[in-house]
C-alpha cells in the first residue's frame, strides 16, 4: 500500500503499488470525466432558451462554457497523470506526441507468469529505466523507434549517448542486433597480445576506421597507443615501471592476504591489464565504453571479458565477490562532484572482499584540493594503506604548464562487523 519514492539530484523515479483507495480514486476520476463531458454535451445541444440575447445572458454562457473547458482540461491532466503513474514512472512525460508505441509497451507492467509472488507479494514486474531519461526524451523515442523482430538500427553511438547522459540501463529489448563477422581472430592465450584486425569492429559513427588510426591519437589519459600490441607500451605496463607511481603487478600480489582470483578493472581502455592478470591465472572483468574507439571489440577480441557499463550505473555485482578492484577513475575524478565520486567508492567498497585489494592506479589529482578530496574520500573507509606514492609526471602537460600530479595507491578492504 502507498508508493515507494528514490530520490536523485536530477530528479525521482516513483513506484505506486496497487490499492483499494487507488483503485476508487481512479473510478471517481473516470466518472468525473464522463459527467463532465455529459454536461458539455447537454450545454452544446440544449435548444436555447429565449432572452431575448440579453447581453447578461451571453455572458453568463460564456462563462459557463469557459467553466466546462477549464474541466475537460483538467480532466485530461488528471487521466495523462493517472496513466503516468499506472506506468510507474511519474516524471517521464508519455503523453507527448511521437512517442514510440515500443517504448509504451516496454514500460507497462507485466503481471508475473504464476501470479502473485507468496514471498514478496507482488504481482507484477514494472520494466527500469533511469530517471535521467526523462531529461532526453527525444534521444529515448527516436532509440526506441524501431521494427520489433526485424534487424536493430546501427545506432550504437545514439545508444551511448543516452548512456553518457544517464540513461541506462537501455530499454531497446525486441530486435536483432547487427553482428560483425569474427574473422581472423586467434585462440587463447595467444590472442593477449596478438595484432587485432580491423574487420572485428564496427567502425560507424566513429572517426577512425582502424586500429592504425587509433594509435596516433590520445584516447585518454591511459591510452595512447593503447591497441598496438606489439610495438606500443602496452606490453611494459604493469611489468616495468616509468614512473615511481607506477606499481609492478607481481608487487600488488604479494600484498595480498589469500590468493587473488578474480577482479574488475573499471575503465580498463583496451583490456591490457586483464590481459597481464590473466597470465597470472586471475579473471578480469573490464568494463569500458566505446568512447571514439571500439574497446570492447578490441578487448572481446583478446579473449577477455568486456563489460559496457558507464560510471552512473550501479556495479551489475553481488556483494563482495571480487578480491581486487582496479581504476584510475579516469573520465571522472577531474570533472566530478565529491558527491558522484562518493557514489563510486561505495560502490567498489560494496564488490570487494574484506581483505581485498583496491587498485587505484595513477589518479590525475588536477590540482592539490582534488587530492585532498579523494584522499579524505578513501580514508572514510578505513582502508589499510599499503602503498601510497603522490608524484609529478614529466613526460607530460596538465596544460597549466605544470607537471601533473598522480596518485596511485594500493589500500586493502578492512572486514567491518
Amino acid at each position: 500500500m502507498g508508493s515507494v519514492s528514490l530520490k536523485t539530484g536530477e530528479g525521482s523515479v516513483r513506484f505506486r503499488r496497487a490499492s483499494l483507495c487507488s483503485s476508487a480514486l481512479n473510478i471517481l476520476m473516470l466518472l468525473s470525466v464522463l459527467i463532465t463531458n455529459l454536461f458539455a454535451l447537454y450545454a452544446f445541444t440544449s435548444p436555447p432558451i429565449n432572452h431575448n440575447h440579453h447581453p447578461k445572458n451571453i455572458s453568463l454562457i460564456s462563462e459557463h462554457v469557459s467553466l466546462i473547458l477549464r474541466e475537460i482540461d483538467y480532466s485530461q491532466k488528471k487521466l495523462n497523470q493517472m496513466e503516468k503513474e499506472f506506468l510507474g514512472y511519474e516524471n517521464l512525460d508519455l503523453s507527448r506526441p511521437n512517442i514510440p508505441e515500443e517504448l509504451k509497451t516496454f514500460l507497462h507492467p507485466h503481471p508475473l507468469p504464476l501470479g502473485k509472488d507468496s514471498r514478496t507479494g507482488i504481482t507484477e514486474m514494472v520494466a527500469a529505466v533511469a530517471h535521467s531519461c526523462s531529461n532526453s526524451v527525444d534521444l529515448l523515442s527516436q532509440y526506441m523507434n524501431y521494427k520489433v523482430g526485424k534487424a536493430c538500427p546501427d545506432d550504437w553511438n545514439l545508444a551511448q549517448k543516452l548512456i553518457l547522459k544517464g540513461c541506462e540501463p537501455l530499454p531497446r529489448r525486441r530486435c536483432f542486433a547487427r553482428s560483425v563477422p569474427k574473422l581472423g581472430l586467434s585462440q587463447f592465450p595467444v590472442s593477449l597480445w596478438k595484432p587485432v584486425g580491423d574487420k572485428i569492429a564496427n567502425w560507424n559513427g566513429l572517426n577512425c576506421k582502424s586500429f592504425g588510426c587509433l594509435n596516433g591519437k590520445k584516447l585518454g589519459g591511459d591510452c595512447v597507443g593503447c591497441f598496438d600490441l606489439v610495438n606500443g607500451t602496452e606490453k611494459q605496463r604493469w611489468v616495468k615501471t616509468r614512473g615511481k607511481n607506477d606499481f609492478v603487478i607481481d608487487d600488488v600480489l604479494a600484498m595480498a592476504t589469500g590468493s587473488i582470483r578474480i577482479g574488475f578493472d573499471f575503465g580498463g581502455d583496451s583490456g591490457s591489464f586483464a590481459a597481464r592478470m590473466a597470465e597470472k591465472n586471475v579473471t578480469i572483468i573490464t568494463s569500458v565504453l566505446n568512447v571514439d574507439a571500439p574497446f570492447n571489440e578490441f578487448i572481446s577480441a583478446r579473449g577477455l571479458f568486456p563489460m559496457f557499463v558507464s560510471f552512473d550505473q550501479r556495479f551489475p555485482f553481488y556483494d563482495g565477490i571480487f578480491d581486487l578492484v582496479r581504476t584510475s577513475l579516469n573520465g571522472l575524478g577531474n570533472v566530478a562532484r565529491p558527491e558522484k565520486m562518493e557514489f563510486v567508492m561505495f560502490d567498489i567498497d560494496r564488490i570487494l572482499r574484506a581483505g581485498g585489494l583496491f587498485w587505484l592506479d595513477n589518479f590525475h589529482c588536477i590540482d592539490d584540493e582534488r587530492k585532498k578530496i579523494i584522499t579524505r574520500l578513501i580514508e572514510k573507509f578505513g582502508y589499510k594503506k599499503l602503498r601510497w606514492v603522490v608524484g609529478e609526471k614529466t613526460d607530460s602537460s596538465s596544460g597549466t604548464g605544470k607537471p601533473p600530479v598522480y596518485l596511485s595507491a594500493v589500500l586493502q578492504k578492512p572486514a567491518r562487523g
